[in-house]
């Protein structure tokens, strides 16, 4: 609301942690709880076929996730200086399963069961080239999103027929 306040009607979020899934989902569904003079859409970046081709040819790991391979990749494009490879392999970023055994749930403890040490993957293979093909990559998508939101109200306009039918839900088609 504050950055509605301020003269922003079109806010795209772009999640910079993996943890926040789930939650700005949630964030970007309950926008529509009340009326709203403004928009939230949750960037999400989805590499076409050759790009993926190009980014898996490049890949020496299998298991990547936090800090694995690609995002220690990117850090080295944007900020070599931030990545120590001599730290990547004093613990393990493999999968420790421990709570393989549990059935049919889910639990928030399901990252700490699965990676204790808190990242996933390998850090110690990253590339230059790698990583800047994917910050180019999400990068490009970005843009993309931006040019249409700042040109198409679609989003807003659905926003205002939802929220219109919402105040007569018994009237609503």
């Amino acid at each position: 609301m504050e950055l509605s306040r301020n003269g922003l009607k079109k806010i795209i979020l772009m999640n910079g942690h993996g943890g926040n899934n789930s939650f700005l989902a949630f964030f970007c569904q309950a926008q529509l709880a009340s009326a709203k003079d403004y928009i939230v859409v949750l960037f999400q970046p989805d590499p076409d076929q050759a790009t993926m081709t190009q980014i898996n040819s490049l890949k020496k790991t299998t298991l990547d996730g936090h800090a694995g391979e690609e995002e220690t990749s990117m850090m080295y494009f944007i900020r070599p200086d931030l990545v120590h490879p001599e730290m990547a392999k004093t613990q393990s970023g493999e999968d420790q399963a421990r709570l393989k055994q549990l059935p049919y749930a889910y639990t928030g403890i399901w990252w700490y069961a699965k990676f204790p040490n808190h990242y996933a993957g390998d850090g110690s293979q990253y590339s230059k080239e790698l990583g800047a093909m994917l910050i180019k990559s999400d990068a490009s998508q970005l843009a993309e999103l931006i040019k249409y939101l700042k040109t198409d109200n679609s989003v807003k306009k659905l926003q205002e027929e939802f929220n219109t039918g919402a105040q007569n839900p018994a009237n609503f088609r």
